[in-house]
């Protein structure tokens, strides 16, 4: 019998206050994360980042792991893409982005089964060499895909024919929890290995994927705050073929 498949998920580590203590050094992440993954079959590990992040850590780290989703946050620092920064991006998190992009070139050397959400899938695309469009608003002269400072929206996507994402979740518009302000540059894409896999109707790169690989896998918005298992559910079926007696 196979065994539950084992699988990484990144977070912040943060300064919380938790009465009565303040300021207490936490690993922190919006839980729905970790309940989708478990809903959809997973043992779910917390890989908070690390001061003496390496490759040969991650490594180390992912040997254990039959896949890993990179979660949403912070926008990715710009410089790790040659970019000076927007006025208003976020403040970077260095911590996360050294050691995620550790992790994914890990997981790749593995060719572990990987779903980016959100900031993860920028990562996705950093780590490959892309470039992202730091404010989707100076484009698109909107605030559709994030209406207000910590409030989800939704808004529909079309994933692309032929591609992993459209098997699974079919060609026809799918509404989708969305709070982001920046997206993977399309036009950057052509010589990381990734293809679209889904966009918005004012042309936002909404999911991408490498067909060259058996799940790599990414997508703008944010699955675990909706009802739609799916994604999780087939990165637990691909995990599920790594966590299998004799891998």
């Amino acid at each position: 019998m196979s065994r539950v498949p084992v699988i990484g998920l990144s977070c912040y580590v943060e300064d919380v206050d938790r009465a009565p203590w303040s300021a207490q050094r936490s690993a922190v992440l919006d839980y729905r994360y970790v309940a989708s993954l478990q809903d959809a079959g997973a043992v779910v590990v917390i890989l908070p980042p690390r001061d003496d992040a390496d490759d040969a850590l991650a490594a180390s780290v992912l040997q254990r792991l039959d896949g890993l989703v990179l979660a949403g946050g912070v926008d990715v620092e710009a410089s790790r893409y040659g970019a000076d920064p927007h006025p208003g991006s976020q403040d970077p998190r260095p911590d996360r982005d050294a050691w995620e992009l550790a992790l994914l070139r890990a997981a790749y050397a593995r060719d572990l089964p990987v779903l980016g959400i959100c900031r993860g899938m920028q990562v996705m695309a950093v780590e490959a060499g892309a470039v992202l469009e730091q404010h989707i608003p100076d484009r698109v002269g909107t605030e559709v895909h994030s209406v207000a400072p910590g409030v989800m929206a939704d808004h529909p996507v079309v994933p692309v024919p032929g591609t992993r994402v459209a098997a699974i979740l079919g060609t026809d518009p799918v509404d989708v929890p969305t709070y982001h302000h920046q997206a993977v540059d399309p036009g950057s894409l052509a010589a990381t290995g990734f293809v679209p896999s889904a966009w918005h109707a004012d042309g936002t790169l909404e999911a991408m994927e490498d067909p060259r690989r058996g799940f790599r896998v990414a997508v703008q918005w944010h699955p675990e705050s909706g009802s739609d298992p799916r994604l999780f559910v087939a990165l637990l079926r691909a995990a599920e073929h790594r966590a299998a007696p004799g891998r």
